[in-house]
C-alpha cells in the first residue's frame, strides 16, 4: 500500500466487528457483522484486515480501547483498500475527532516505548 502517513502509526491488536456502514444521504448497509482485526492506529486513523468486502467512502462507528481508562467512540471513513492473499487491508481516517483526544494516542505511544 502506498505510504500516506500523516501521523506515526503504532502497532495494536484489536478485534472489532462492523455491524453497520453508512454514507451521506442516508445510504446504509445494515446487519453486516464483519469481523476486523485492527493492526495499527495513529492520531489520524486505523489500519485493519478483514475477509469481508467493504465499500470505500463509507463510515462506521468504532469503540477503541488502548488500555486507557476510557474507550474512544469515534467515526472512521474507509478510504483505501489493498488485497493481500485471502484478506483485504483497509485504511481508514478518523472523522470529526477532537484534537484534545490526541493525549490518548500520546499515552499509548509512551506505553509502547516503555515496553521496548
Amino acid at each position: 500500500m502506498e505510504e500516506r502517513r500523516k501521523a506515526k502509526r503504532m502497532p495494536v491488536t484489536l478485534t472489532l466487528e462492523i455491524c453497520n456502514l453508512y454514507k451521506q444521504d442516508h445510504v446504509q448497509v445494515e446487519n453486516l457483522h464483519a469481523p476486523i482485526d485492527v493492526i495499527n492506529i495513529s492520531k489520524t486513523g486505523i489500519g485493519f484486515r478483514t475477509q469481508s468486502v467493504l465499500p470505500l467512502g463509507y463510515y462506521f462507528t468504532a469503540n477503541i480501547n488502548l488500555g486507557a481508562e476510557d474507550t474512544l467512540r469515534c467515526v472512521v471513513e474507509i478510504i483505501r483498500a489493498q488485497e493481500e492473499d485471502d484478506t483485504t487491508l483497509y485504511g481508514c481516517e478518523f472523522v470529526g475527532m477532537a484534537d484534545v483526544l490526541s493525549y490518548v494516542f500520546d499515552d499509548y505511544d509512551k506505553k509502547l516505548s516503555e515496553e521496548e
